[in-house]
């Protein structure tokens, strides 16, 4: 089976030895999105609310350069800071992703790259 790089200007580059994502037969795979503005590359200022949205626009960003979309979309990760959160991101994911959802794991982790507060991947099918 043939791997394929997808790479986009309209996310964040890799900011390692990575690729925004690979498509691998038919499903791509999305690497963790966080919420940095594309042209910039900062991080967009915000709470969490602020920073699930970012992640999920990069992501939409990635799988639209893929050939695919968040409606094709069948298993997310989502990483947050604090599980307190959960709720809030759960609001913002709710607008990005419609049933039947994609299955979706949620990980409390001590620290993201940059320091943000969230970070999101996904696995989707290709069209």
């Amino acid at each position: 089976m043939d791997i394929f790089e997808i790479r986009t200007e309209k996310s964040p580059a890799a900011v390692g030895p990575y690729s925004q994502a690979v498509r691998a037969g038919d499903f791509i795979y999305a690497s963790g999105q966080i919420p940095l503005d594309p042209a910039s590359g900062a991080v967009v200022p915000g709470d969490v609310a602020a920073q699930a949205a970012q992640a999920l626009k990069n992501l939409e960003a990635v799988l639209e350069a893929a050939g695919t979309g968040l409606d094709r979309v069948v298993k997310t990760t989502v990483f947050i800071r604090d599980m307190n959160a959960f709720a809030r991101v759960n609001e913002v994911y709710a607008g990005f992703f419609k049933a039947p959802f994609p299955a979706r794991s949620c990980v409390e982790v001590s620290r993201l790259p940059k320091d943000v507060l969230v970070e999101i991947e996904a696995v989707a099918v290709a069209r």
